[in-house]
């Protein structure tokens, strides 16, 4: 019996090959005309009023904050819902994130969101808590971090990270990347991480 070439849908469905060239296509293209567009948007690309970049203790702060992977249980977003809005404050917008690089928005809510924790605690608050979180918080299951205590900060890593984020943006001068390293010294880890704490969302409050 003779036998007819597939046409059409038929010849998609029956290549294998074919089928995931032409989803990688629908998935690309789909992507781009999602992604470009937020490029260009003044409320994606410019910063908020009365926000600044991180100073280089403020920076290297959230450097430990990656490094220690705070992110896997405390995001930096409040979603646009009353409810969060009440508990958290405003709600998170991209403005607030362009000096960012990447941003730590997140998703998962182990422990409270972060955003607007910037000035709701003193820094001797925070010490507390990051040297034993159950002194404060119970029914906290964070571990502590007091070794953070004797971590201490190198003044020579500040500046090239700052020229780096200034070629994405960061509009860091000549004189507060040469005197970077001065602002670190002496600073522990510890010391590090609360300055970024609370900073986080005051550009809005």
């Amino acid at each position: 019996m003779a036998t007819h070439a597939p046409v059409g849908h038929e010849k998609i469905e029956t290549s294998n090959f074919l089928m995931i060239v032409l989803i990688l296509l629908t998935v690309a293209v789909g992507g781009i005309v999602e992604i470009v567009p937020l490029f260009f948007q003044r409320s994606t690309t410019q910063p908020v009023e009365g926000l600044k970049p991180y100073t280089p203790l403020q920076l290297s702060g959230r450097d430990v904050y990656i490094r220690e992977g705070c992110y896997n249980c405390h995001s930096q977003m409040v979603r646009p819902f009353r409810a969060e809005t009440l508990r958290y404050g405003p709600l998170s917008v991209a403005g607030e994130f362009v000096y960012d690089h990447p941003f730590q928005w997140g998703s998962k809510r182990t422990g409270p969101d972060l955003h607007r924790v910037g000035g709701k605690y003193s820094d001797e608050w925070h010490r507390l808590h990051l040297n034993n979180p159950r002194d404060l918080v119970p029914e906290s299951n964070m571990p502590a971090y007091a070794w953070l205590n004797k971590g201490g900060l190198d003044p020579a890593d500040l500046a090239p990270k700052m020229k780096a984020l200034r070629m994405v943006g960061v509009p860091y001068t000549d004189s507060e990347i040469a005197k970077a390293g001065d602002d670190v010294k002496g600073k522990t880890e510890m010391d590090a991480l609360i300055a970024y704490l609370q900073v986080l969302g005051t550009a809005r409050k």
